[in-house]
């Protein structure tokens, strides 16, 4: 048995403010060695978390591991119908840092986090399995 390992949500400092930001996925970075999470800052990011309660910077969140045995709820981008690829948000927008899209048919390369289990609209904490598909290249 490991020791010194948690389970399940963890309490972590907020790197940027993320008020209002409650099932936004963010990944883990550092400020001077100190563990904090942010909302994704490019296309490609590799967030492993979602916002379970929200707080301004400098101040602890908890958030919740994803993995691909467990449904997560995360904000949506868009519309969606179930079985659609979701991919990270356009992060240069900065309202949809931290959110999901549905796979775009823009050429592109594109991070794919999970698939969507119900159908979504804008706004929406939409039913997703978390899926880390890794890249997905879309050609014109």
């Amino acid at each position: 048995m490991q020791s010194n390992v948690k389970q399940g949500s963890i309490r972590i400092l907020a790197g940027e403010d993320l008020t209002d930001k409650q099932d936004y996925l963010v990944y883990l970075t550092h400020d001077t060695n100190v563990p904090e999470v942010k909302l994704p800052s490019n296309i490609n990011a590799i967030p492993l978390y979602v916002v379970e309660d929200d707080n301004t910077d400098g101040e602890y969140v908890d958030v919740q591991p994803i993995e691909a045995g467990k449904q997560i709820r995360v904000a949506l981008k868009g519309t969606c119908v179930p079985g659609d690829i979701l991919v990270n948000a356009d992060p240069a927008t900065a309202a949809d840092r931290g959110k999901v899209r549905i796979l775009p048919t823009d050429a592109g390369t594109y991070r794919g986090i999970g698939v969507a289990e119900e159908a979504g609209v804008d706004g929406q904490s939409v039913l997703t399995r978390p899926a880390m598909l890794g890249l997905i290249v879309v050609t014109a």
